[in-house]
């Protein structure tokens, strides 16, 4: 698969809210530039009438300068491994690349081989997911990452001390990372990736947690799907939509025997947590 990179010049006030964007016309990384933004799509999925549309949108308020390239895969990777910064979440984890020294200040030490797939830790929703991961139980669940992206999630769960790990996506790129993360965190056959969605999951596999840091319309159409799989009594974090949609992502909870627990929000972004009814 191959990909395109969109440079953006602008001022640095106009960089969350052009990253929002651009997540909801598909997206899937960002890296802040000195100049701007650099933000990554799926070949296949770049349309650069949308792309002009929004620049546009914006251009009245801001002087805005654009370009993009496509990118094969390997230079993909070349592209992103040199940009690519640690992640932190207050002093409790940290997401680095192997070409970064751990740093033993940090409770949990996660790896990432960092190619271009969604949930490197630097999108808002991934941090926002993680967070509250710290104060979910995990010890001896069985845990589901929907849509895994490049793992980070169910890295984490496994080190919160999740007893069985099951991912899947989409992207066959995002499962082959997962896979690569996986080994390299130390995970065996207690964790599996597949490509595929959530239909492909047996009917008689449960959970006691669920991540799904997808989207809102995903999100909507597939949370009866998830409680499904979720034992009562068991947690699902959805994440990957705005605080503006978070009315219906927990109106949609309620109507499938969750109870809302809490939820938080991030430069715009918000995550809702929930526990299903006993």
């Amino acid at each position: 698969m191959n990909y395109v990179e969109v440079q953006l010049e602008l001022e640095s006030e106009f960089t969350e809210i052009l990253m929002a964007e651009l997540a909801e016309a598909g997206f899937e990384s960002f890296v802040e530039t000195d100049e701007g933004l650099s933000a990554y799509i799926p070949e296949e999925d770049f349309n650069e009438a949308v792309l002009q549309e929004l620049i546009a949108k914006y251009s009245e308020t801001t002087a805005i300068a654009s370009s993009w390239k496509s990118l094969e895969r390997k230079n993909w990777n070349e592209e992103w491994e040199r940009s690519y910064e640690p992640i932190e979440v207050g002093k409790d984890i940290r997401v680095r690349a192997t070409f970064h020294e751990p740093d033993p200040e940090f409770t949990y030490d996660l790896l990432i081989q960092p190619k271009m797939s969604f949930g490197t830790g630097h999108h808002e929703t991934t941090w926002l997911v993680m967070n509250e991961q710290l104060h979910l139980p995990h010890e001896g669940l069985s845990i589901m990452d929907v849509g895994c992206g490049t793992g980070i999630l169910a890295i984490l769960a496994s080190k919160l001390g999740a007893k069985n790990l099951l991912g899947f996506d989409i992207d066959e790129w995002a499962v082959e990372n997962t896979a690569e993360n996986f080994a390299m965190n130390g995970l065996g056959e207690e964790a599996e990736v597949f490509k595929g969605t959530i239909n492909e999951v047996p009917a008689d596999k449960k959970f006691g947690g669920i991540l799904a840091n997808i989207n809102r319309n995903i999100l909507l159409d597939e949370i009866p799907k998830y409680v499904s799989h979720l034992l009562p009594g068991g947690w699902l974090v959805t994440s990957g939509f705005y605080e503006m949609d978070q009315a219906d992502i927990e109106n949609c909870g309620a109507e499938n025997g969750l109870t809302k627990l809490r939820s938080n929000t991030r430069n715009q972004w918000a995550t809702v947590i929930f526990e299903k009814n006993k």
